[in-house]
């Protein structure tokens, strides 16, 4: 059947399936082998061309009735079979050529869609140190970032923070390794060979940044206590002191719930851990009385709430360096 101009106007529309959607029909030209009309029941017309390539058909849309003409189809198809007939993949083709163009935002982005489990401090610090390290680089293409650049740039931010610069080397890292795996060609190859970030463990050139260390002694406990009770909210005395007193994280303590505390058992369940598994923790005394009379004054859900639109209290970091100021012990929440 020559597919025409009048045919393709009154060709009749297929039938929605029994389910519900939508369905469609395939009509083949008789002058250009492997070129076709795909028509849905939701009206849609599109040219198609279709080849068999090593053995599997290869069909390509070419673009929708009204966008092009029959005539702008038709030639569109025979480029198409052309490269088919001197070997050419041209689906891979176009695949490549995408590939090929695939910025670091695009890749970052498609980490990120990978990555829905990722705490929203861990997903500020890789849009952070997306947005701080690598801003001139959000529009380049992934196989033009090279080994050159990852050690120059990593130089430039060390000598500002070594520990931010391997910080943000990290998760451009993980954003290579994932798409060495995200982009592949039609053959399962793929399009980049290496990771350009490798260079900094083949060079050694990883900072060395000793872990911060911010405990506190026992003998300057007192004055620790003594600072704290200096500040003018009970909620952030009462939060510092249930992180000294149980060793929780402080997005752990500052997110508790009452849900989560049981008196009777004198125990906090801790579900958001950083090793994703639920920890019940038993609490002393002190903190049996600092919980009981919290909750008697209770107005909320969270055992330290906050005005602030999460509905609970974030890291004090004002209060903090205010005890250290007065207590001249320094310390930080882990």
């Amino acid at each position: 059947m020559r597919i025409t101009k009048s045919f393709i106007d009154k060709v009749p529309l297929p039938q929605i399936g029994s389910d519900g959607k939508s369905s469609q029909a395939f009509y083949r030209d008789s002058v250009i082998s492997g070129f076709g009309l795909r028509v849905t029941s939701g009206g849609a017309k599109s040219f198609i061309v279709e080849k068999r390539v090593d053995g599997r058909v290869k069909r390509k849309t070419i673009g929708r009735y009204g966008n092009l003409t029959l005539e702008q189809a038709r030639k569109e198809a025979q480029k198409f079979l052309g490269k088919v007939a001197t070997g050419i993949d041209p689906i891979r083709e176009v695949q490549e050529q995408r590939a090929q163009r695939i910025t670091l935002k695009d890749a970052f982005d498609d980490y990120l869609a990978t990555r829905k489990n990722l705490k929203p401090n861990t997903l500020n610090d890789y849009n952070r140190s997306m947005r701080e390290m690598f801003k001139d680089w959000q529009s380049k293409a992934l196989k033009d970032i090279n080994r050159d650049m990852v050690l120059s740039r990593h130089t430039e931010y060390g000598q500002r923070s070594p520990a931010r610069a391997d910080n943000g080397m990290r998760i451009l890292r993980a954003v290579f390794n994932h798409a060495l795996q995200r982009y592949q060609d039609a053959s399962g190859k793929p399009f980049l060979v290496a990771n350009p970030v490798d260079v900094l463990s083949h060079q050694r050139a990883w900072y060395k940044v000793e872990r911060r260390q911010s405990l506190i002694k026992d003998h300057q406990l007192k004055a620790w206590y003594e600072a704290t009770m200096q500040l003018n909210t009970q909620t952030t005395r009462d939060y510092l002191h249930l992180v000294l007193l149980t060793g929780l994280r402080r997005t752990e303590a500052a997110t508790l719930t009452w849900k989560q505390v049981d008196f009777k058992d004198k125990t906090l369940t801790i579900t958001e851990t950083k090793n994703g598994r639920v920890h019940r923790l038993p609490f002393s005394d002190a903190i049996e009385v600092l919980l009981e009379r919290r909750f008697k004054e209770q107005e909320s859900p969270y055992v330290f709430p906050s005005d602030a639109e999460r509905g609970h209290l974030s890291e004090p970091r004002t209060a903090i360096k205010r005890v250290c100021d007065l207590s001249g012990v320094t310390f930080t929440l882990h």
